[in-house]
């Protein structure tokens, strides 16, 4: 089974989000925004979920985190949630 490390913040509004990923774009950790700025209790960790397997998050993160390229930033993704950024920091199949 596929598992794999991530690390995401969650935010209210997509407007925020695309600001947010922008900052980080810009230069600013990821950690310190997430840190500031989700909603999420991951935040206080600088957003890091830890490992995880396929199946184990929302769908919508599965796409992400389980498809889409390592070490880069994706997002706005909406789940019930909010708006997150999502970031994989590895993957094993």
């Amino acid at each position: 089974m596929a598992t794999a490390t991530a690390r995401h913040l969650l935010v209210e509004s997509e407007e925020l989000c695309n600001e947010l990923k922008q900052k980080i774009a810009d230069g600013a950790k990821f950690e310190d925004v997430a840190k500031e700025h989700s909603t999420c209790p991951s935040g206080a960790q600088g957003g890091d979920l830890g490992h995880f397997s396929q199946g184990q998050m929302v769908p919508e993160f599965d796409k992400v985190v389980f498809n889409d390229a390592i070490n880069v930033v994706h997002g706005p993704v909406k789940t019930q949630f909010g708006y997150h950024l999502l970031e994989t920091t590895s993957r094993e199949d």
